[in-house]
């Protein structure tokens, strides 16, 4: 096709890639350009072909294809040639298409099933969408696995073994793999879970902290042990061992992006079951401003990054986003006269300018033994990964009282209990007073999606405003849920933060071994801010949910939040959501 005569480039490169892929042709381009000279987007190009051929569109919304009817198809073409088989219609298959004028995929299923087909126009983004999720992840794949024959994984130990011969024979699953690596990363999944049941191999992904049911092909059971075999090779594990849990690692590269996966294989009563943590690793850091803390908070963490020594942890569950909060305060205060050294594992981010060490339990490297071996190196910021035993805890002690600032993570439900954690450790009340500065508790609570959202006008929603002090013409929002959040009514997660300093008060409390209540009263008569009241900050700018804050924080810590709001219970509140 000559150059399209249309000085909008972005209309000239729509139309050659769609008369490319034979979605359109000539003719059409210059009768299309003729009536309507401006073109905005593909919908409108396959709007105006179905009035001039005389066939229905649809954007498939609304549309649910006979599962029956998908049965009949190849999945393999279907895939390859985007069609959708969408229902019976006075004897004819309406199959939805994007490509009008490529009859290839057409005439290949009239052959192969004698089926009268018609075209309904969709958009290429629309049936690809409706594909993945009616014939499940990598169902071309599956489609060619099973008419190959003779397909066995090589049972060998994977030391030594060379990926690229060890797969020579099985180019269907290490795709089929790839194929679910790459959809998990496309989809923000920091989680795949493979799972085996007695007639079924399920997919789960955990997206903004919920797992994710992933559509799958039925016949997948089948091919459980070749997939399972497939990941422990890129994990380097040993696929001969089936009775014992394994763990291992892969590194990955996608459009330049490097992510570091965790593999955990534990044997099942169906068969072995496969966890992957996902990390990236080339995520871009946030400033400290950015990370979405409150004023309080944000000016009380920018005053301890200039202290000369001392202990600061940031507690929480796992997946909380800890260690981004540390590597973003460590960003701050990375520059030419600071000497920073981290131990970690895994190391999640690369920080230029950082020294990171790498925990090795195998081959004897230690939190404790690189403590130990770095407190040599004249760091002036040492990071430590998470403190998970009481030797760590020590040396972490040891180093802020010996003129070193100290990060790391702990696992305690708030902020308060990190201190009475680290003396059931076995850390003496007075080692603790003398060098614990701050300890900020954290979550996550996942973020209203921006294109369904709806104000929340309830007689519910209005009691709770009430209760927590939010102006009665602030609008609260509820989830709803929309192709674009993949109908969760959230896209994206949001920290919520408890900060609490080490004042005198405190250390008192911690020298007298005060319980955990008792200092979180001190903590808030300080003025500190519960998890769940920084949590109503977001439901009342409406970022989240008051059910969304309600499930990641205690009835304790919303109790009190509700008390210093408005000086009653929470019990009802709890109760209504």
């Amino acid at each position: 096709m000559a150059a399209i005569p249309v000085q909008d480039s972005s209309t000239r490169q729509l139309l050659e890639r769609m008369v490319a892929s034979r979605q359109l042709s000539s003719l059409d381009a210059d009768a299309l350009l003729r009536a309507q000279p401006r073109i905005a987007s593909e919908e409108e190009i396959l709007r105006w072909l179905a009035t001039e051929y005389g066939l229905g569109y649809t954007t498939l919304e609304d549309v649910e294809p006979d599962r029956q009817l998908l049965s009949l198809f190849p999945a393999r073409i279907l895939l390859k040639e985007e069609l959708l088989p969408l229902q019976r219609v006075n004897g004819l298959i309406e199959v939805a298409t994007s490509r009008l004028f490529a009859t290839q995929g057409f005439d290949a299923l009239k052959t192969l099933t004698g089926l009268n087909l018609k075209p309904i126009l969709a958009s290429s983004e629309a049936i690809q969408r409706e594909i993945k999720k009616r014939l499940g992840v990598g169902a071309d794949t599956i489609g060619t696995l099973e008419e190959e024959k003779g397909i066995q994984v090589v049972d060998e130990d994977s030391e030594g073994n060379n990926l690229d011969d060890g797969a020579e024979d099985e180019a269907s699953i290490i795709r089929f793999v790839n194929q679910v690596l790459k959809d998990a990363i496309e989809l923000r999944a920091s989680d795949i879970h493979l799972e085996p049941f007695e007639d079924e191999f399920k997919i789960r992904y955990r997206i903004d902290g919920e797992l994710q049911e992933v559509p799958v092909p039925p016949q997948l059971k089948q091919f459980q042990p070749a997939i399972v075999s497939r990941v422990k090779i890129l994990s380097h594990l040993n696929i001969a061992e089936k009775r014992l849990p394994q763990d291992g690692r892969i590194k990955v590269r996608i459009d330049n992006a490097e992510v570091d996966i965790r593999v955990s294989v534990i044997p099942m009563l169906h068969g072995e079951a496969v966890v992957m943590r996902l990390l990236r690793q080339n995520s871009t850091l946030r400033g400290l401003k950015d990370i979405g803390m409150n004023t309080r908070e944000l000016e009380h963490f920018q005053s301890v990054l200039r202290l000369p020594h001392g202990i600061i942890l940031v507690t929480g569950p796992t997946g909380s986003g800890k260690t981004s909060t540390l590597y973003t305060a460590l960003n701050e205060i990375n520059d030419a006269v600071r000497k920073i050294i981290t131990v970690e594992d895994p190391v999640e981010y690369q920080l230029k300018g950082v020294n990171q060490i790498q925990v090795n339990e195998k081959s004897g490297l230690t939190f404790a033994r690189g403590l130990r071996s770095i407190l040599r190196h004249d760091p002036d910021v040492i990071l430590i990964g998470e403190i998970r035993d009481a030797e760590t805890a020590q040396i972490a002690v040891q180093a802020s009282l010996t003129g070193h600032l100290v990060f790391s993570t702990l696992h305690t439900n708030d902020a308060p209990g990190a201190l009475t954690r680290l003396v059931d450790m076995g850390v003496e009340p007075y080692l603790v007073a003398s060098s614990l500065e701050a300890v900020l508790a954290q979550r996550l609570v996942r973020v209203l999606c921006p294109h369904c959202k709806q104000p929340d006008t309830s007689e519910r929603a209005q009691a709770f405003k009430l209760k927590l002090g939010i102006p009665v013409d602030r609008i609260i929002y509820k989830s709803v849920g929309c192709r674009e959040c993949r109908n969760t009514g959230f896209f994206g997660r949001h920290a919520i933060f408890e900060w609490m300093d080490t004042d005198e008060e405190i250390r008192q409390l911690i020298l007298k071994s005060a319980s955990t209540d008792l200092i979180r009263a001190a903590a808030r008569k300080a003025g500190m801010r519960t998890l769940a009241e920084d949590g109503w900050r977001l439901v009342a700018a409406g970022v989240t949910t008051v059910e969304e804050v309600l499930s990641v924080t205690t009835a304790k810590e919303v109790e009190s939040a509700t008390k210093n709001q408005t000086g009653g219970s929470a019990a009802s509140i709890a109760v209504a959501a």
